[in-house]
């Protein structure tokens, strides 16, 4: 027991060996719950039913945060409401790109959760690599951070001017390379993602896959794309690998959750990437600020982030309000 105990309260990436199993266990909880009760057949999620699934994970993630304010102090809890907020504010641009993923190859409704679930397990591996690689530069090489910095305010500056271009699925770099590697079937083949078609009488078999593993390699891609930016921002207001993993990883559970509701009024959100576009640009010169005026309180960074923020929203709303809604994906 002793033994036990002592590995238990051993330090892993900054915070003891507990709290991270703590929190594998409630993620596993969360999605055996999701795929083995919830949705253990294939079923059309509607708007009522993602909102509900999306308010437990939201209401899960901010009873953590609470948790994480009183075990670890205010410092660490603002650090984690203001990464959660960032992250799920950052996804919200990558909601519209797995939108246009699903109408491209024509994912049925039904197939859609499936596809977003098994996104959900490369993205926790995706992620605990990147986050964790980014620790130990940070850690090795403090000056890292400004290199992040003025990635971020880059970033930002690039995402305003950019804000009203289109994505082209069909001429991603990562499709073509599977369409000339892989064996693609012409339709879906129910919701398998990979299927074994017979060569000839000997009973010989060759694997295809189908649209739907094609429309989950996106996803991914995606995934690894929008992690580009959203991991630096998060390194910006701490670097508490535990802090920015947990943030990251509840923002997304929650957000793939409400998915099926955004899908329909992503549209009405259309002027909140400048707001994001500030967001990072902030983050970034904040960085730069240290060093001249000393380290920012978090609760600064967490009230200018959900001004900005909200005021996107709330613009976005406002200018969009006679818009007629969009039609849901698949």
């Amino acid at each position: 027991m002793e033994a036990v105990t002592s590995f238990l309260q051993a330090p892993f990436l900054g915070q003891t060996i507990w709290l991270w199993l703590a929190f594998v266990g409630i993620v596993v909880t969360l999605l055996a719950f999701d795929l083995g009760v919830l949705h253990k057949d294939d079923n059309e999620i509607g708007v009522r039913e993602s909102l509900l699934l999306s308010a437990g994970y939201i209401g899960v993630a901010l009873l953590f945060g609470v948790w994480v304010w009183w075990y670890l102090g205010a410092d660490s809890g603002t650090e984690y409401f203001t990464g959660f907020l960032i992250e799920k504010s950052l996804s919200m641009d990558n909601v519209f790109v797995i939108a246009l993923i699903f109408t491209y190859f024509a994912i049925p409704r039904q197939y859609q959760h499936r596809v977003l679930f098994w996104g959900i397990l490369g993205v926790i591996v995706l992620r605990a690599i990147m986050i964790g690689l980014g620790a130990a530069l940070v850690s090795q090489f403090s000056w890292i951070l400004y290199l992040f910095g003025l990635f971020l305010v880059i970033t930002g500056v690039k995402m305003w001017i950019l804000a009203d271009q289109s994505h082209d699925i069909g001429n991603n770099p990562l499709l073509r390379f599977l369409r000339k590697r892989l064996r693609v079937t012409a339709a879906l083949e129910g919701n398998a993602f990979i299927v074994h078609r017979p060569v000839d009488a000997s009973g010989r078999t060759e694997v295809w896959v189908t649209p739907l593993f094609l429309a989950l390699c996106l996803i991914e891609f995606v995934d690894l794309v929008f992690a580009v930016d959203s991991v630096p921002a998060i390194f910006a207001i701490t670097s508490d690998p535990f802090i920015v993993y947990t943030s990251n990883i509840f923002a997304i559970l929650g957000l793939r959750a409400l998915y099926f509701a955004l899908a329909a009024m992503i549209h009405r959100f259309r002027y909140l990437k400048y707001a994001l576009s500030l967001v990072l640009v902030f983050i970034g010169f904040k960085i730069f600020l240290v060093g001249i005026i000393g380290k920012i309180p978090p609760v600064i960074s967490l009230s200018v982030t959900l001004g900005l923020i909200a005021g996107g929203i709330l613009v976005s709303l406002w200018k969009t309000r006679n818009d007629r809604p969009a039609e849901p994906a698949g």
